[in-house]
């Protein structure tokens, strides 16, 4: 054989080569990837074959399949589309499993997931139709419809968390969206819906709950900044704190002032549990740089900011700022400055205080059951953290309450019942009316529920607007929601 008829003969036999390890590594090592990509019609179409699993909130489904007659054979309808749309997320044909539920849960719902393997055997053997697995959550309708109204038409986020296992009672977000519009088959005019949905400028597609910009959390964050000084050993509820009508700012010619312009007690000085009850700014900016950064930034991680939870969305983690001068971390005590939270975190640490000190994780889904209902899995309660000491905690009850019972969150009270909480009014931008907060729980001898609640921009009273006036009443309607079954 000739060189060049040898050379040739090399060159085909790599080429040759290269065509087997490229299919095999698309046959074998790329296929799943390829296969779950969302542009893959093929596959949407496959899913489309067969009944996707529901999502149940009280035994009735907030998400479910029913059959088509087109070329998508099933067709996924939303009953209470707006009300839950933060909590499902949508299915669609030309954007895929998102957001919600539908999207953390994909491969269950349209039982493809290797749990699901055995009892696809069955159906192959027996016959019957595929399906999905169905989602049971823990969300209780009655609390988030209470949380839904509550809201109103208002900007803002509530989360209602059993704080003795972490299951999510309700999750609101407003504005929302109709999923059913990314659902339909009738894909020019989903495409449309997306388009409108995706250049909202109030942005309906993000669950304000866990995700999105997140907010300054004003002086819910006090409660914090509390627990850092009690967990030091160094102060006890009694103990004196500097409470000037304005703090005086080291390195700035910049004061930190009361809202009320006044004083917080005789000669400039108030105690511990006087000062959250009324929530005096500069009593925190002052303990603040007392404690110190290092102490303030290890207490927030402790409850769980800068940590990554899955609910099982990806909740954002809050923030601290890294690293801070003495007028920035006077402002950060106070739940200011670069400081940011989502309203799950701010739940997350009432509930904590709540629990005796025991942090737990919080989570959506309670079971996972088969085409025939049976229970395949369970999620089991687990703790995330034990941020406080229980005597810490138990401070920090007693002076919440005393927050509802006679300070500035008055309007959360309810009849014949112990409630704790702490309300917010956060600044956001030079020009715009604060954000507006409370968190608390009840009962708070033996707490069944914690919930966080933010409105944007003061909602409806604007520049009026206060944590206590606006969104203590709507803690209020979710709380009796729990507690008066």
């Amino acid at each position: 054989m000739n060189a060049p008829i040898r050379r040739i003969g090399i060159v085909v036999a790599a080429m040759f080569c290269a065509l087997l390890m490229s299919s095999t590594l698309i046959q074998f090592v790329q296929a799943k990837d390829l296969r779950e990509r969302p542009g893959n019609r093929r596959t949407l179409l496959a899913s489309y074959s067969k009944e996707r699993g529901s999502i149940l909130v009280g035994g009735n489904a907030v998400a479910v399949s029913k059959e088509a007659d087109d070329t998508f054979k099933w067709q996924r309808t939303y009953p209470q589309a707006k009300m839950y749309a933060p909590v499902t997320g949508y299915y669609s044909f030309t954007y895929g499993a998102g957001r919600g539920i539908e999207g953390s849960y994909d491969d269950l719902l349209s039982g493809s997931s290797d749990s699901l393997f055995y009892r696809r055997l069955v159906d192959v053997v027996t016959g019957r139709p595929p399906a999905g697995a169905t989602l049971e959550l823990t969300v209780d309708p009655a609390v988030q419809k209470a949380a839904w109204d509550a809201l109103g038409n208002q900007r803002g986020a509530v989360v209602a968390l059993d704080p003795k296992t972490g299951a999510i009672l309700a999750m609101v977000s407003k504005p929302s969206y109709d999923p059913n519009l990314l659902a339909d088959h009738d894909l020019p005019k989903v495409s449309k819906a997306w388009s409108t949905l995706s250049t909202d400028q109030d942005h309906p597609l993000t669950n304000r709950a866990i995700n999105g910009n997140l907010y300054p959390p004003g002086s819910t964050f006090k409660l914090i900044t509390a627990a850092a000084a009690l967990e030091s050993g160094q102060y006890t509820p009694a103990s004196e704190l500097d409470a000037p009508a304005e703090l005086d700012l080291p390195q700035t010619s910049v004061t930190l002032p009361n809202i009320t312009g006044k004083e917080c007690g005789p000669g400039g000085k108030d105690n511990l549990k006087h000062a959250l009850k009324i929530s005096c700014n500069t009593a925190f900016g002052s303990l603040g740089m007392a404690l110190g950064q290092d102490k303030l930034r290890s207490q927030a991680r402790k409850f769980g900011y800068g940590q990554s939870v899955t609910v099982p969305m990806r909740v954002t983690p809050s923030i601290f700022p890294a690293t801070l001068n003495e007028p920035q971390l006077a402002q950060s005590a106070i739940g200011q400055f670069d400081v940011r939270a989502t309203p799950m975190q701010v739940a997350m640490v009432s509930a904590a205080i709540a629990n005796g000190g025991k942090e737990m994780t919080p989570y959506l889904v309670k079971n996972v059951r088969d085409s025939d209902l049976d229970v395949i899995d369970s999620t089991d309660p687990q703790e995330f953290a034990k941020p406080i000491s229980g005597q810490t905690a138990s401070q920090l009850n007693d002076m919440m309450q005393a927050v509802v019972d006679g300070g500035s969150g008055r309007k959360a009270k309810i009849p014949g019942m112990k409630v704790a909480g702490k309300t917010g009014t956060a600044q956001t931008a030079k020009g715009k009316a604060a954000d507006v907060w409370f968190t608390g729980f009840a009962p708070a001898d033996n707490p069944r529920v914690a919930v966080a609640v933010v409105v944007e921009d003061g909602g409806t009273m604007a520049d009026e607007a206060s944590g206590g006036i606006v969104a203590a009443p709507i803690a209020k309607k979710v709380m009796e929601a729990v507690v008066s079954r």
